[in-house]
């Protein structure tokens, strides 16, 4: 058997770092399990990794919460889902992100800015941070990222507005 390549995990198993970077500075770190890679898409299962409790007005993020987190290869954005601790579905955090590169263990996202929310009860759809975004000078720096931001925004909350949501993440 062949070693795995730089851009495709081990078989589904073990764990990976998960780097988190924005601006082009590392906004987070955190250990996670790889669940399943098939090349395309990247899924792994991780508590969440802020300290304390985050309170987004729409849902909380507190310690005990698993994040079973979607990351794509040839897609701009990562699909979150948030449960409580006693496994309780909370919605979907989205970010809209560069498509993913893992090296070895290592998987790393960028993020762009821009957000999506997803109620659990698929109810609520809210875009988010698109002031950050736009104060990001993206749209100056990087024309075609920032295109494809915009899109992938798009692409994603029409998807989550019914129920093909749901089958993106099977």
């Amino acid at each position: 058997m062949s070693a795995p390549s730089a851009d495709r995990a081990p078989e589904a198993a073990g764990r990976i770092e998960v780097v988190l970077r924005k601006a082009g500075r590392t906004k987070m770190r955190y250990a996670a399990d790889l669940l399943a890679d098939d090349g395309r898409r990247i899924t792994v299962r991780a508590p969440w990794a802020s300290p304390g409790v985050r309170d987004f007005g729409f849902v909380r993020f507190a310690p005990g919460d698993v994040l079973t987190e979607h990351f794509w290869r040839d897609r701009w954005y990562a699909v979150k889902e948030v449960r409580a601790g006693d496994g309780t579905l909370k919605g979907w955090y989205c970010d809209i992100a560069r498509p993913a590169v893992l090296t070895g263990t290592e998987l790393l996202s960028e993020d762009l800015d821009l957000d999506l929310w997803r109620s659990a009860d698929g109810a609520t759809v809210l875009r988010l941070d698109e002031d950050e975004f736009e104060q990001s000078g993206l749209a100056r720096t990087d024309p075609e990222a920032a295109r494809a931001a915009l899109t992938a925004l798009d692409t994603l909350e029409a998807l989550a507005a019914g129920p093909a949501f749901r089958e993106l993440l099977s």
